[in-house]
């Protein structure tokens, strides 16, 4: 806390200059109480009841619902049902009383078809083996198959159906072990669930280390972070994704440590999209900024200060956006020169203008002992951003390969906060671990639209499925 001069010791320029810092102080503070998701990157959840935040598409004039050409999701049909029921007619005539014979009875064509579970319940397969002996005399057996080593176990299936509840489904371990009961009447302890999870973890692991090193070959890259607790220690976790793959991983630090021991940043050639996060920075590879991030910074702006060039700019932005999205539609890698050169100084001249209304603080008369960097507007820093790493923020205009925003890693991301919202924490790092290795596979599985379970099966019952097999 800033302790208070004694304004009786200050010069009238001096109180001045103190006024002026505490209205820019009250300024900051009623500023940031009106941040929310539309203007920031807080999550939508910390937003309340207050109101539901805008949008910065604007309205599309298309009418609520489908739109014309929508393929949709109808139920249809099955060629081949499991079972036919024939419905009989009376046997007898309502009109003159006599039986009606066999061979005027048909069966329509139409059928109306019900899709529904059958009864649920599990299944015993009890494996014996036979013994015999030759005439001379020596003895031979048969052998139990790969993995069956136990009086009584659970097969591939149930360890897997446990796995993809509690690592891709969210639920806790107790509620999958209260689940797999209700629905299969399956009497699994909680600790055969955080078994099977130890296990998914350790066979899932090579094939995880194999998306990793597919990621460090892709020419784009998404990378987010954000914090996760373990107990009562806050880490943190990461994730580097494409549309085909995802990886994460947990560690105490957000920073360049982290990113180092997780191998991918580290000689990596290709174009990183990030949120400008300043550890991002120091690795040698290409870089693209987010721009939805931008976009809410400006709208804060806008609204706090009311100067007229975020507007413009936000324009700015979301024009290039269009422009780049019929440009990618049309076949194209880039916009043409001309229209690069465009928004490049069309940017400028908005950042020299709000530089003008927005300078450089100096340092305050009253705290001439402090040192370090001055403390500058939230304005001034974004503008800086904007100005400093244009090409960064552009990219997408001069390589239709990078997208407009860091979207992909944030959705990637998003289910794994849920975790945290579902269960408070881990109670373990090892758990943390686990869950990163798991929901890797998983997730890149379901960006390719595979199986999970049986995946999940297959790899309980020793042979672990390719996570780049589809993904090429």
């Amino acid at each position: 806390m800033t302790k208070m001069p004694d304004i009786k010791d200050l010069t009238h320029e001096q109180k001045d200059a103190l006024i002026i810092d505490l209205v820019r102080r009250l300024n900051e503070l009623e500023a940031k109480l009106e941040k929310d998701s539309h203007n920031s990157s807080k999550p939508p959840s910390s937003d309340g009841p207050r109101r539901k935040p805008k949008s910065l598409r604007g309205t599309s004039g298309a009418k609520p619902g489908a739109q014309p050409g929508h393929k949709g999701k109808t139920l249809k049909r099955v060629a081949q049902p499991d079972h036919i029921k024939i419905h009989p007619v009376a046997p007898v005539c309502d009109a003159c009383g006599k039986r009606i014979k066999p061979a005027r009875i048909a069966v329509l064509p139409e059928g109306r078809q019900v899709i529904d579970l059958p009864p649920t319940r599990f299944e015993v397969t009890e494996h014996r083996v036979q013994i015999a002996q030759c005439r001379c005399g020596k003895q031979h057996s048969g052998m139990f198959p790969q993995g069956v080593s136990q009086a009584v176990q659970y097969g591939p299936q149930v360890r897997a159906a446990a796995v993809y509840l509690t690592q891709y489904q969210q639920l806790p371990v107790a509620r999958t072990a209260q689940a797999l009961e209700d629905l299969f009447g399956l009497p699994v302890s909680t600790g055969t669930v955080q078994h099977s999870i130890d296990q998914a973890a350790q066979l899932l692991a090579p094939a995880v280390e194999q998306i990793k090193q597919a990621l460090r070959e892709q020419p784009v890259v998404h990378f987010d972070e954000s914090s996760m607790r373990v107990g009562r220690t806050p880490h943190w976790l990461h994730v580097a994704s494409t549309r085909m793959l995802s990886w994460y991983g947990s560690h105490r630090k957000r920073g360049s440590e982290a990113l180092d021991s997780f191998g991918i940043l580290p000689g990596f050639k290709g174009i990183a999209v990030h949120d400008g996060w300043g550890p991002y920075a120091g690795y040698e590879c290409e870089h693209a900024l987010c721009n939805a991030h931008h976009l809410r910074e400006l709208v804060f702006v806008l609204e706090s200060t009311q100067q007229t060039w975020a507007q413009q700019m936000i324009d700015l932005l979301c024009q290039a956006k269009r422009e780049a999205d019929l440009s990618l539609a049309s076949g194209n890698a880039a916009l043409d020169q001309s229209r690069q050169r465009h928004y490049a100084r069309r940017s400028r001249m908005l950042i020299a203008q709000a530089r003008r209304l927005n300078p450089q603080q100096a340092r305050e008369p009253t705290r001439e002992d402090r040192r370090g960097r001055i403390r500058q507007s939230f304005t001034y820093n974004l503008l800086r951003r904007l100005q400093r790493y244009a090409r960064e923020v552009w990219r997408f205009i001069a390589d239709h390969r990078v997208p407009f925003d860091n979207n992909q890693a944030e959705r990637d991301i998003r289910m794994l906060k849920l975790k945290q919202k579902i269960s408070g924490c881990f109670r373990a790092e090892s758990g943390m671990q686990a869950f990163c290795t798991i929901r890797s596979y998983l997730a890149t599985l379901r960006k390719q639209n595979r199986s999970l379970i049986n995946a999940l099966a297959l790899s309980f019952a020793g042979l672990v499925v390719s996570p780049l097999v589809a993904a090429e």
